[in-house]
């Protein structure tokens, strides 16, 4: 059964080893900032630079591997219906939302969101790495590395799916950033089955 996470707002759970993580984007052109951390030491966290590294590519899709800062697998995406992610921008915050767009009163962004979402497996603000941002659409320049966020391309109802390759504390976010989803803040789903 598909859980829901409200707009600008995140959670976390436990999903054990062999598990499958479904995420679903429900209205379409939705961002969901994911983190994991390994339940039995959560010093060891999900790596953009290993899993890049690895793969040998920006764009992460079905079959690839997403690897923890000490090179082991963490999750495995075993369905992709969108196949296109980001896992270089860091997730949103104050500071983005100051930054960025310029607030004066920021929403404390997808950053806030997951601090809130980990308190309780005493993971803190400087312990959250850069995030898999499911369906987050990120175009890189060739020429000059400039990055720029478009539009997700992931339609109604489309879902990626991730299995848990050890036992994993992790967190999702509804993105907070108006950039990330045409300024439409939505929800996303989530389901855990096996």
């Amino acid at each position: 059964m598909m859980e829901r996470i409200p707009p600008r707002s995140g959670t976390a759970f436990e999903l054990r080893k062999g598990q499958l993580l479904t995420v679903a984007d429900p209205e379409g052109e939705q961002v969901s900032d994911m983190v994991a951390f390994h339940i039995a030491d959560t010093r060891e966290y999900i790596s953009s630079g290993r899993s890049i590294d690895y793969a040998g590519r920006l764009f992460l899709t079905t079959d690839d591997i997403l690897y923890s800062n000490r090179s082991n697998p963490m999750l495995t995406i075993v369905e992709d219906e969108v196949g296109r992610h980001d896992f270089t921008l860091t997730p949103c915050s104050r500071d983005t939302f100051r930054i960025i767009y310029g607030d004066d009163d920021p929403h404390h962004g997808c950053q806030g969101n997951l601090e809130q979402a980990l308190a309780p497996w005493g993971i803190g603000s400087d312990d959250i790495p850069i995030a898999f941002n499911v369906f987050m659409h990120v175009a890189v320049d060739s020429e000059s590395g400039q990055l720029t966020v478009l539009p997700p391309k992931s339609k109604p109802g489309q879902k990626t799916v991730f299995r848990a390759e050890m036992d994993l504390v992790v967190a999702l976010t509804a993105c907070s950033a108006g950039q990330s989803n045409n300024f439409r803040f939505k929800p996303i789903d989530y389901a855990i089955s096996g």
